[in-house]
C-alpha cells in the first residue's frame, strides 16, 4: 500500500486530455483542490494522467477538470 492510499484513502487515476505544460497542471490540481481542499492530486503530464485521492466521486474530479478546460476521459483501468 502507497503512503497516498494510508494518508489518502483509495488513490483513483484518470485519463485527462489536452494537458500540455505546467500551467495546465496548476489549472486542473487547483480545480480538483477547489472541489475538495485536502484532496491529494498528482498529474503524469508526459501521459495525461491525474491521480487523485480524498475525494470519492468521480463526477466531482469530472466536473473540476472539465471547469478547468480540459476533456475528462474517465478511469484508467487497474492493471
Amino acid at each position: 500500500m502507497s503512503y497516498e492510499e494510508t494518508t489518502m484513502g483509495n488513490v483513483r487515476t484518470y485519463s485527462v486530455d489536452g494537458m500540455t505544460c505546467e500551467g495546465c497542471v496548476r489549472a486542473v490540481t487547483n480545480a480538483i483542490r477547489k472541489a475538495g481542499p485536502d484532496a491529494f492530486v498528482q498529474i503524469d503530464l508526459p501521459t495525461g494522467t491525474v491521480s487523485v485521492g480524498g475525494i470519492d466521486s468521480d463526477d466531482t474530479v469530472r466536473t473540476a477538470v472539465e471547469q478547468a478546460g480540459f476533456d475528462f476521459l474517465g478511469p484508467v483501468n487497474p492493471v
